[in-house]
């Protein structure tokens, strides 16, 4: 069944310290026959196709492009706007087949598949995620994004079935590279007191932090290193920090403003394991570990590496051990044990702590006859030949 044309239905929510204001013509909302099939999901992509949904459809880039939102963030909108019409604890088919339909008609490659009545929802990526089944079809791979929704479902048991449904334009692969934060609005930020002892000096900070920083990233896979050493924080708590640790290093020469910043991830913040923190492997962001009680060698390495490459901006590698990762910094003069890579020296710089007191350019014993691997690699603009 199709509601008539003509008649709308208010579609406005706040997201991203904005408001989302468009219309939905009555005709986009479109019933699912309850029993879930290939016939019943066809049936419902052609009524929705015919229905008048192109002015929400233009809401939503209108509002991507306002606000410059990678993918990722984009797909939080496109979320929220399925929630608007088919809320999800209502029909979770029905809210996941107009996720599905808004995100092809954005351009994406988004595909349907069944496991045993439980409606699987995939998107064409070829980045390195490692956390979330895919599938592949024809050499490319689809990564699923709704399996957090399923969490006792195992899909090598319950193998889905594809329901294709050609949708024209919907080519684009789908990224979850997070370059650009949103801004969120300043009344759900809270001042966090850090603090931390450096050369027998005790160094204060009042940072501000937004609890929405943590529900953006809820069902964030894990990346590839590359995206994940590239995600920034939002202006707001850029704006209560970087200032003043640029004014604490003032000073300090460039390889003591480092082991500043080295000690400052080593000793600001609690330790722990991702398996006792989260129940599962997790790579925090710099503004999510910044607000999390706990973190651990992941999450010191990104905050560390997103700070050096703001105050100093620094070649730097990341190096992965089996069961630890950390991070190389090239200085004009590397220390005497530097890691060579590619011609170049890069002098270990530890930003969790350790049974050792660890300076610049010191690997922790447990590490020094373990195999690694670089994991990434960043070249600062302007000296990349």
């Amino acid at each position: 069944m199709v509601h008539g044309q003509g008649k709308v239905v208010p579609v406005k929510f706040e997201l991203y310290n904005d408001v989302f204001e468009s219309t939905a013509d009555a005709s986009v909302q479109v019933s699912l026959d309850t029993t879930l099939s290939k016939q019943s999901i066809l049936t419902f992509y052609n009524q929705l196709e015919h229905s008048n949904y192109q002015p929400l459809l233009s809401a939503l880039q209108a509002y991507k492009e306002k606000h410059q939102l990678n993918d990722w963030l984009y797909y939080q909108l496109v979320r929220r706007a399925a929630q608007q019409i088919s809320a999800k604890t209502n029909n979770y088919p029905r809210y996941t087949l107009y996720k599905w339909f808004l995100l092809t008609k954005s351009g994406y490659d988004a595909r349907l598949a069944l496991a045993n009545n439980k409606l699987i929802f995939y998107v064409y990526n070829d980045e390195d995620i490692s956390d979330i089944p895919f599938f592949m079809v024809e050499g490319k791979k689809y990564m699923c994004l709704n399996y957090h929704d399923y969490p006792n479902t195992n899909l090598n048991h319950e193998p889905p079935l594809p329901v294709n449904i050609p949708v024209s334009g919907a080519t684009k692969a789908f990224s979850y590279e997070v370059t650009r934060m949103p801004e969120f609005k300043p009344d759900s930020y809270v001042a966090k007191n850090l603090a931390f002892v450096y050369n027998h000096k005790t160094y204060n900070f009042k940072v501000k932090l937004s609890k929405d920083v943590d529900t953006l990233f809820t069902n964030y896979p894990v990346v590839d290193y590359k995206s994940y050493f590239n995600i920034p924080l939002t202006r707001e708590t850029y704006s209560s920090l970087i200032p003043l640790l640029r004014n604490n290093l003032k000073g300090m020469d460039q390889k003591k403003g480092v082991d500043y910043l080295m000690r400052f991830t080593r000793y600001a913040f609690l330790y722990e394991d991702d398996e006792l923190n989260f129940g599962r492997e997790k790579r925090l962001s710099p503004e999510e570990t910044l607000f999390s009680r706990y973190s651990d060698c992941d999450d010191r390495a990104g905050l560390f590496f997103y700070l050096v490459k703001e105050i100093y901006d620094l070649p730097m590698i990341a190096l992965l051990f089996p069961t630890h990762i950390t991070v190389g910094v090239q200085f004009d003069k590397p220390e005497r044990d530097a890691i060579i890579y590619k011609g170049k020296a890069y002098s270990v710089c530890e930003p969790t702590l350790q049974p050792e007191d660890l300076r610049i350019g010191q690997l922790s014993s447990k590490l020094k006859n373990l195999p690694y691997e670089v994991v990434y690699q960043y070249q600062p603009a302007q000296i990349i030949r």
